[in-house]
């Protein structure tokens, strides 16, 4: 997500930081740089030329403060500035309808379908009771996909089996939501693959017969250029109020995040990342130009954490490790939920920039962090349910059987074993710190206050 444009950016970032003071012929070889990074990246030349008149009168007018590091001024200049191009602050949806409505606007292939059932996921998380309507009545295999997601995320589905009556199906859809306690209703519109006056005509006549809270567009940031005529023509038709971005983690470039805000004058509501159905998540302009330029998203990241972690499990987890019983079957438990965190390349992108650390080097961890854990999982799915219980019984022929069963060499099972002794003698050595069983010298309690030693 935003790979190239990120690692342009904060090159030109670390150029700067060179500079002694800002100047208005250093800060203009920037903005030269942070313009050719933009195109590259595929945003919009309108959207760049509004981006860069705004952040020169930034960078070369009053705002430049003498005295103050020239990279940490031209970082500030530049989040000001993608905020403010990605519409400024978090807008969520509009849920005030009884019950709201929800029309899922875009393109056939846009991920429309799909973003319908994970943001009913979503909502349920938020602990409302929505129901999906089949309204894509000309493509069979889109009511097909709803119903199937809507068992695979336990929604139900609302459907007319062989109408293409459209306004009856969303009439009765309403009703039967008002009769069953359903508070917001999600309709999967048409799609066709480029748009067209009848796919128009019929979204309108929903539109204008039912007036839903929310409209919107599911665009696919893989478009790049696309994506902006896509918002125009669908924001000149009907007014929608959002826009949902699919794919997010498949765009390296990031150029249609960039444009659609500005070409439809909408805001992006919900961005699409990874395939899981849990996958959709509010936008928030901040953040995102912080991951942008390097920073990191550690608040989506401790959302995230609270949202999946099990604090019951977690203190479980707490009791077995001060007393070293940290087993096989914990450890199967606690990657579970790392699972539900996401990829280790997505986890990773929440984190500040290392430096040193490129994009390269982070999905090669990403890469060989995946696969460690597959083999970390035949490994333990090899032993029996008692080896799995007590490590202490792990010898040099459960070792061999282990290591046939699985197809992973002895010495690497030899390795796996140690790592994981190591890090339950380290989880018992942290517990003990913390319930101050080990004695800190007395020379190091100040440094880890923050003191000096000297």
């Amino acid at each position: 997500m935003f790979d190239n444009l990120s690692d342009r950016l904060q090159e030109i970032i670390k150029k700067a930081s060179g500079n002694s003071s800002l100047t208005e012929e250093n800060m203009t070889d920037a903005l030269r740089e942070v313009r050719r990074a933009l195109l590259e990246a595929d945003v919009s030349l309108k959207v760049v030329k509004i981006f860069m008149t705004n952040l020169k009168e930034k960078a070369l007018g009053e705002d430049v403060l003498k005295g103050v590091n020239p990279s940490q001024q031209l970082i500030k200049f530049v989040h000001d500035e993608l905020v403010n191009i990605l519409g400024n602050e978090n807008k969520p949806l509009n849920l005030t309808g009884h019950p709201s409505l929800i029309m899922m606007l875009g393109l056939q292939g846009s991920g429309k379908t799909t973003s319908a059932a994970k943001l009913a996921v979503k909502l349920k998380k938020e602990g409302k009771n929505p129901l999906l309507v089949a309204a894509d009545v000309y493509r069979p295999a889109a009511i097909t996909q709803l119903k199937t997601l809507g068992e695979q995320t336990q929604t139900p589905v609302f459907t007319i089996d062989g109408s293409t009556n459209v306004q009856q199906i969303v009439t009765d859809a309403i009703e039967h939501a008002k009769s069953n306690g359903f508070n917001v209703v999600i309709i999967d519109t048409a799609g066709r693959l480029q748009i067209d006056n009848e796919m128009m005509a019929e979204l309108m006549l929903i539109d204008r017969a039912f007036n839903p809270q929310e409209k919107l567009l599911v665009i696919d940031a893989m478009l790049g250029q696309q994506a902006v005529s896509v918002a125009e023509n669908f924001n000149t038709q009907l007014d929608i109020t959002g826009i949902v971005l699919t794919k997010l983690d498949g765009d390296s470039r990031g150029g249609a995040a960039l444009s659609v805000v500005q070409a439809a004058g909408k805001p992006i509501k919900l961005t699409g990342i990874g395939e899981k159905l849990d996958a959709l998540n509010d936008f928030h302009p901040s953040r995102m130009a912080d991951r942008i330029l390097g920073m990191g998203d550690i608040v989506s990241f401790v959302e995230k954490a609270q949202e999946v972690f099990d604090e019951e499990q977690a203190k479980e987890f707490e009791k077995k490790m001060e007393k070293a019983e940290f087993s096989y079957n914990d450890f199967l438990k606690m990657q579970k939920q790392m699972q539900m965190f996401g990829s280790i390349e997505g986890i990773l992108g929440m984190m500040p920039s290392i430096p040193g650390l490129n994009r390269d080097a982070k999905e090669s961890i990403a890469s060989e962090g995946e696969k460690q854990m597959k083999r970390i999982n035949a490994f333990i799915s090899s032993m029996t349910p008692e080896e799995r219980a007590n490590p202490s019984l792990m010898n040099t022929s459960r070792k061999r059987r282990i290591s046939a069963g699985c197809g992973i060499p002895m010495h690497e099972v030899n390795q796996i074993i140690t790592q994981f002794d190591q890090m339950r003698q380290m989880m018992k050595g942290m517990s003990d710190l913390k319930k101050g069983k080990i004695k800190i010298p007395k020379n190091l309690r100040g440094l880890m206050k923050g003191k000096r030693p000297f």
